[in-house]
């Protein structure tokens, strides 16, 4: 078995298609702007650890906020990336790793936890939390399974968090919390679920279509697109010429970019790097592109064009993410690891300029036996942008 990315927790015990069915209906719930119960509890412990319910703060209304203060019986309070938390000047500790609490009060509007989540939302002066806010580290794993769970959601990185407290389960005991919730209509989801989800979903990619694809640049191509058990976003394998399995493979694997790939933005090299790999691969004679469904270096399209918002107050590709409460690069590599692997490859050459790609591979099993360069001249508009990538990412130009 490889070894899992840094931010991939290792694979439960538990069944892998339980864990991807509970944490795919909970991101679904979030996206709605739905309530959700995330419990702490060992599978292999009798009655119940923590719990709070949780909500994304996007999402929240002034009727969902009532409502989750009601059902928990406790105050709110907003998780946040500690990066998030540093940018607002609300953690006064040094470092930037982890999720941290910040307390609400009873009077926090739904507008200020929209304003707190998301820097390209109006943020009145009047605005308060409480006073001396700060911003105070995480007890336990609830809080970072929410947030985690938003970053899965596709949303920002921010969740308002309500612990479960006695008022709320009454006199006869905390029981089993996936039965309180079912008898509130709520979803409930094991913060160890939502932390193994990647990774889980990753290895259970399997093909699921296939067909020749004739390219202008490689003539001879077929597209292969693997999807995860749950149903989620497929990733497509573009398989150019008949590549051998005994060989190492020319591979380039390429997020997916809606503006760069489709519509020519000129503020990345993405559809330049996806045309050019194809072309390549075809002169070579065979070798295969991974497109993989991590748009805007894993945040989703939607936050992406929130980067580019604060890119266009002074913010480069990395800050405008830090921002936002995103690490730096939120993609992982297991999912391409696992699809070469399906389609029989465990040596390639990899074109990049990215050492990290070299590295995550390796570390999901793949042997890199070569970096070859992927390299193309700036348009006027993507300067600072490949300026950044060389400085700040280690990228190699």
């Amino acid at each position: 078995m490889s070894e899992p990315l840094p931010n991939e927790a290792p694979e439960p015990a538990r069944d892998a298609a339980g864990i991807l069915v509970a944490v795919d209906r909970a991101t679904a719930e979030l996206r709605r702007g739905g309530l959700v119960l995330i419990h702490d509890r060992p599978e292999d412990r009798r009655g119940c650890g923590p719990a709070a319910l949780v909500q994304a703060a996007e999402a929240a209304t002034e009727a969902s906020l009532a409502r989750l203060r009601a059902t928990a019986g406790a105050e709110a309070q907003l998780a946040l990336t500690a990066q998030r938390a540093a940018v607002l000047g609300l953690r006064r500790e040094a470092g930037t790793d982890g999720v941290v609490l910040l307390p609400l009060g009873a009077a926090a509007e739904a507008g200020l936890l929209r304003r707190l989540a998301d820097p390209t939302a109006p943020a009145p002066a009047a605005d308060r939390v409480e006073e001396e806010p700060a911003a105070r580290p995480a007890p336990d794993g609830i809080a970072g399974a929410a947030v985690e769970l938003t970053k899965l959601a596709r949303l920002l990185p921010a969740a308002v968090v309500c612990r479960i407290g006695p008022s709320a389960v009454g006199s006869s005991g905390f029981g089993d919390w996936r039965g309180w919730a079912a008898a509130r209509d709520l979803l409930a989801v094991a913060a160890a679920d939502i932390a193994a989800y990647r990774t889980v979903a990753a290895r259970s990619l399997r093909p699921v279509g296939e067909a020749r694809v004739p390219l202008a640049d490689a003539e001879k191509t077929r597209i292969v697109a693997f999807r995860p058990s749950d149903g989620g976003i497929e990733h497509l394998a573009i398989i150019i010429g008949d590549p051998s399995p005994d060989e190492p493979v020319l591979t380039r694997l390429h997020s997916e970019c809606f503006t760069g790939d489709l519509l020519g933005s000129l503020r990345c090299d993405c559809g330049d790097q996806l045309r050019g790999a194809i072309a390549e691969i075809a002169r070579h004679g065979s070798g295969l592109l991974l497109y993989l469904a991590q748009e805007g270096r894993g945040i989703g399209l939607v936050n992406k064009l929130r980067a580019y918002r604060l890119q266009d107050g002074g913010a480069d590709t990395l800050e405008a993410n830090l921002q936002l409460g995103f690490d730096a690069d939120e993609r992982v590599y297991l999912p391409a690891a696992e699809m070469l692997r399906r389609l029989g490859f465990q040596r390639v050459r990899l074109m990049t300029n990215n050492p990290e790609k070299v590295a995550a591979l390796a570390r999901c099993g793949i042997a890199v036996v070569e970096r070859v360069p992927h390299v193309f001249p700036a348009n006027g508009h993507n300067d600072h942008y490949l300026r950044t990538k060389a400085t700040k990412f280690g990228h190699m130009f």
